[in-house]
């Protein structure tokens, strides 16, 4: 049946006089006749039935607006035939006001629950006839117009969702591409909404290490995810180019204090799992504390930073937690919703029953199942009051995971394969500073180096922290043979770091291509005094794994064709030579 829109209405002056389609339905010819010229000298146009049953099929016929319905009538009496129109007319306000002689209160009563919205008792006043018609008439305007702003409402509705789904595939995409798929890896990411405002990274490193971290953004849905994907370009960016966990965090505040407005920030942690070194670094800041289990040993780590996006950059600090993580240790980081999750009774789920979960299990159980399923038992059915993120990450050599962290995508044939470059850092900049992803993207310049990155990674950092470390600041890696030393040997790194003066590093590099592949040489000079390296050489052993320190020289060796020692040993020279691949490979 086709019926009016809101537009066909411009006032109530021309709601109250337009001309409108009345169906009168009533059995008895005289008040018919008189309800009939009633009704027409209103300047309404009339269609008329004489019992119950013609009622309800010229209503299918005619689409009236509203309804005189007399109670009492054969075939179809009038509280049937009320029932019936209103089942045909739907969504639509189709008024039926009830013509009756009846005065008891259960006969009026009966009159409504029929479907009634009023009724008008015999015989008809002409002034509370009009009254009606035009009230109802402004009643069913009113309706329309709810239901245009409700179909609005529901298109908008669609067109938004659809946007979301759209910006959320992009998302995804982007903040999703990394290493969460990894062994090692177990997470719950429940969000809210479509958008989560929890944010969960992994991506393997080219040194075969990994970065992951968790943020969780002020607020859900859209407005905490616009911050996600810059945070995420970032992380994948930087972690892939090969610069430190400091670095990469450092810069993801710098774009979220320039991005977020006022009252909007990140609680983030991030961690750089060491996996051939068996340490953790971790970055924390704003969330709960964490949990480093170690067999049935349960380490807590606590927030020691402000939230992303607060502090500038002058301000910002990056001062990290570094400790010893074996094989087979796992460490678990959560947001606020899982602690802070409600059960229907209003109760939170809190630390100590997180707590109570570490200190009852066993000794090198996996907590990653019983964490998630006694959070969501716990809160049931009730829908959860903020984004859920749970994450265990469990310590495992680097060569378990490498196939995970593997890039795909094949790069770009375009590049310099003949060049040579000289990089030196001094006073400041070695203390500030890391120059292996610069020097790491200069080599990536040729395209067959590219899928060869962990490997030129490993030695570029090799040849560079044994420059900084040793060579500069004497540090000694055999400190780092426990768990408190692992604390005390960067602690004394930070000290010697800050009394750095007038010393340099000096990278040079210069690749040289041949028929069938090239050849890539490395070296590496510091100013400091030094040391016996034949004598740390013939010690080293790089298959001794549980050891911290002389590993790096046999690594050199198996890496390079060629490594060589000047002057004191604070010039180390190193030849890398690579081959091209077998087409298709």
């Amino acid at each position: 049946m086709k019926r009016e829109s809101p537009d066909d209405f411009q006032s109530e002056g021309v709601i109250a006089n337009r001309n409108l389609k009345i169906l009168i339905a009533d059995d008895n010819l005289t008040d018919r006749m008189i309800l009939q010229t009633l009704v027409k000298k209103q300047g309404h146009q009339v269609v008329t039935a004489v019992d119950g049953q013609e009622a309800v099929e010229l209503f299918e016929v005619e689409s009236p607006d509203i309804v005189l319905l007399d109670a009492l009538m054969p075939r179809k009496d009038g509280f049937e035939a009320a029932r019936l129109i209103k089942d045909a007319a739907g969504e639509q306000l189709i008024p039926i006001i009830f013509l009756t002689s009846l005065s008891d209160a259960e006969s009026l009563a009966k009159c409504l629950e029929a479907g009634g919205d009023d009724f008008l008792s015999k015989p008809y006043n002409p002034v509370i006839l009009r009254a009606k018609i035009n009230a109802f008439n402004r009643m069913r305007q009113m309706h329309m117009t709810l239901q245009q702003q409700r179909d609005q409402i529901a298109d908008h509705n669609r067109h938004m969702l659809h946007e979301q789904q759209v910006a959320k595939s992009v998302f995804d995409n982007v903040a999703h591409n990394g290493s969460l798929s990894a062994p090692n890896i177990k997470y719950l990411l429940s969000p809210l909404s479509v958008f989560n405002g929890d944010v969960l990274l992994a991506c393997m490193k080219p040194s075969g290490g990994m970065h992951v971290l968790l943020g969780d953004f002020t607020g859900h849905g859209l407005p905490a995810a616009i911050g996600a994907m810059p945070m995420a370009e970032i992380f994948y960016g930087m972690t892939r180019k090969g610069f430190a966990l400091t670095d990469i965090i450092r810069e993801i505040n710098r774009k979220l204090k320039v991005i977020l407005p006022v009252g909007f920030f990140c609680c983030a942690c991030m961690v750089d799992l060491c996996l051939d070194q068996e340490e953790v670094e971790i970055w924390i800041g704003g969330l709960p504390e964490f949990v480093l289990r170690r067999g049935s040993d349960i380490q807590m780590i606590k927030s020691n930073h402000l939230p992303l996006g607060i502090l500038s950059s002058e301000g910002f600090r990056t001062n990290t937690y570094r400790m010893e993580m074996k094989y087979g240790d796992r460490l678990y980081m959560w947001s606020d919703g899982i602690i802070e999750a409600a059960n229907a009774h209003g109760d939170m789920f809190g630390d100590a029953r997180l707590m109570q979960l570490f200190k009852s299990a066993p000794e090198g159980a996996s907590l990653y199942e019983k964490i998630r399923e006694d959070v969501l038992s716990f809160i049931g059915d009730q829908q959860a009051s903020d984004d859920l993120t749970l994450i265990e990450l469990t310590m495992m050599p680097s060569e378990d995971l490498i196939e995970e962290g593997k890039d795909n995508v094949r790069a770009s044939s375009i590049g310099p394969r003949d060049w040579k470059f000289s990089y030196e850092l001094r006073g400041e900049s070695l203390r500030d500073f890391d120059p292996v992803p610069v020097a790491l993207n200069l080599v990536m310049e040729v395209p067959e180096l590219r899928s060869r990155s962990g490997e030129i990674y490993t030695i570029i950092i090799e040849l560079y922290s044994n420059a900084l470390e040793h060579g500069l600041l004497g540090m000694d890696s055999a400190m780092k043979s426990t768990s408190d030393g692992f604390m005390a040997y960067y602690k004394l790194r930070e000290e010697r770091l800050n009394h750095l003066e007038g010393q340099f590093v000096r990278i040079q590099a210069d690749h040289q291509p041949h028929a069938g592949g090239g050849v890539l040489r490395i070296q590496v000079e510091d100013s400091g005094p030094g040391f016996d390296y034949g004598k740390t050489d013939a010690k080293g052993n790089l298959e001794d794994f549980s050891k911290f320190s002389g590993r790096g020289i046999p690594l050199l060796r198996k890496l390079c064709r060629s490594v060589q020692y000047f002057g004191s040993g604070n010039c180390v020279y190193v030849e890398f030579e690579w081959f091209k691949e077998a087409a298709g490979s």
